[in-house]
């Protein structure tokens, strides 16, 4: 069978999977022109207030709902079945659909809480999602290639099986990238996924099936994975919570990868939300289920309090040397820093000695095997390499002794930042996430404001700074002058109207495994930026 016909295959199944109840009637389908669909749920009648107050409840609320025994695990499970199911018909952002299974599992989890009078788990009966890398028992993993449909786990992941013992409900799997290896959501089995704020911009990659899913609404907490920004360049682009940990701290073993093996920059899962208080309830529930007992790399460090003093010093890097921010981002960052040196912070500019070699570093860590790994898995059914990826199809393998090398060219790096980091005594980085909003489908070109933190193994939460892009506040750069070559690209491509009225985020970078210092940082700068916008 072609790729082609394989491809076709799993879509129509996965189309087919959605109960006829679930589908959109032609009569109030919105139409293509019709960018903005996050109304749609509200809007279109066709869910019930009890679907829609469940749906639009934060995760903790939900589990107070459900341990109360206010609301039952069945009917929350089928408001974010039916909201997913409808978010897929907009946004294409699922990859496999376990609605049946899940509807099963919240009826168990009920007639526990009957027969018991207690809840399973510090997470019973909450539905969260996950990115399609997590394998579950008896479905794909695709991670976007052909060669993959039809090649059912035989084994869970063991954060599934943590989230499982914990009494979660999982429902859906998300959409990635080939290989999860494209900032962009796009592969040749499922086609794209498209931002549920505006369906001709992105929703980001590669844990962009999972952002738009959230954004949407289909979703209070999922999980997705972050190997150079595929938790915070989604998030970014679509206005949501999360944080790229540090590596270790939450399980990541026995999950699908497009480059198998490859360990010179690790790996990490993290959870995706639209409040950071979701954010850190996913936190320090995993870290209290000790994942280190079934995850040999994971460490053993339970989740700690943290008290934020004030004020903080925080070192803002305004560009990275390579890559300016489009206007809207750069004009976020220089109100956040406004407010922030109104509510008493110290700032100062923290320049970016490092991150041209790091960012060089990072792009030979992921084709260091010339590319091998995709060819593997492409050749099986003919597949071509999409466009997006033609690095892999141009790289040229490096021996042992040249991947040394760079393993030592990285730990100087990281000495190097570490050192600068004392020197200075920074609280913390405050930057960009991406250079962009979000961007035009086919147009995000540049992953270096994330990607270094993967390297140095510095914990970065992506938030929304309560700015959005303005047509008329961020007119493009008039004789802008090109720190590089994919510079003057994205200058070339950024346009005012496009991503007009899209959230803007930024990052703030902790330092290695003091990730709750990271989240508590921001829910102290949100804070503080409220105070300044005179709001609570």
């Amino acid at each position: 069978m072609s790729w082609e016909a394989i491809s076709e295959k799993k879509r129509q199944a996965l189309k087919n999977s959605i109960p006829a109840e679930w589908v959109i009637p032609k009569d109030i389908f919105p139409p293509e022109d019709q960018l903005d669909v996050t109304s749609f749920p509200k809007e279109s009648g066709f869910f019930t207030d009890r679907e829609l107050e469940i749906t639009s409840t934060p995760a903790q609320t939900i589990l107070s709902h459900i341990s109360s025994g206010s609301w039952t695990a069945e009917e929350v499970a089928k408001a974010f079945c039916k909201t997913a199911a409808v978010a897929q018909q907009l946004t294409n952002c699922l990859s496999e659909i376990l609605f049946d299974r899940a509807i099963a599992q919240a009826k168990e989890l009920d007639e526990y809480y009957r027969s018991t009078g207690k809840t399973k788990g510090p997470f019973h009966g909450l539905p969260i999602s996950i990115k399609d890398n997590f394998n579950i028992i008896g479905y794909d993993s695709t991670v976007g290639f052909t060669s993959l449909v039809n090649d059912p786990a035989t084994y869970n992941s063991t954060l599934v099986d943590l989230l499982l013992g914990a009494g979660a409900v999982l429902y859906c799997k998300t959409n990635v990238p080939t290989a999860m290896m494209i900032a962009e959501s796009v592969n040749n089995v499922f086609g794209r996924t498209v931002n549920p704020r505006n369906r001709k911009l992105t929703s980001g990659g590669s844990s962009g099936g999972e952002s738009a899913l959230i954004a949407f609404g289909g979703s209070r907490l999922g999980v997705g994975t972050d190997i150079g920004g595929s938790l915070r360049i989604p998030a970014a682009c679509t206005g949501i919570f999360t944080i790229r940990p540090s590596f270790g701290r939450f399980p990541n073993f026995q999950t699908r990868s497009g480059l198998a093996g490859q360990e010179a920059v690790n790996s990490v899962n993290g959870p995706m939300a639209k409040t950071l208080d979701e954010i850190v309830l996913w936190a320090k529930t995993v870290v209290g289920q000790q994942p280190w007992l079934i995850d040999p790399k994971c460490l053993p460090i339970p989740w700690r309090p943290v008290e934020v003093k004030k004020p903080l010093k925080i070192g803002v890097l305004y560009h990275d040397g390579l890559v300016t921010p489009t206007p809207p981002v750069a004009r976020a960052l220089e109100e956040t820093v406004s407010k922030l040196k109104s509510a008493g912070h110290e700032i100062i500019t923290w320049t970016p000695t490092e991150h041209k070699d790091l960012s060089g570093l990072l792009a030979q860590m992921f084709v260091a095997d010339g590319g091998k790994s995709v060819a593997k898995l492409l050749e099986p059914t003919g597949e071509p390499l999409r466009p997006e990826m033609a690095m892999y199809g141009d790289a040229k393998e490096l021996g042992v002794h040249e991947m040394w090398q760079i393993h030592l060219k990285r730990n100087t790096l990281c000495k190097s930042y570490l050192d600068k980091w004392n020197e200075v005594g920074i609280d913390a980085v405050l930057c960009p996430t991406t250079p962009y909003s979000t961007v035009e489908h086919s147009k995000f070109a540049y992953v270096g404001y994330t990607g270094v933190f993967n390297v140095l193994d510095y914990p970065g939460v992506s938030w929304p700074c309560g700015i959005n892009a303005d047509k008329e506040l961020d007119k493009p750069y008039v004789d802008h002058k090109a720190l590089s070559d994919i510079d003057a690209q994205i200058q070339n491509d950024y346009s005012a109207e496009a991503v007009h009225g899209m959230p803007v985020n930024l990052q703030l970078v902790g330092r290695r495994l003091e990730d709750e210092s990271a989240l508590a940082m921001v829910d102290a700068i949100l804070k503080d930026i409220a105070l300044t916008n005179g709001t609570k």
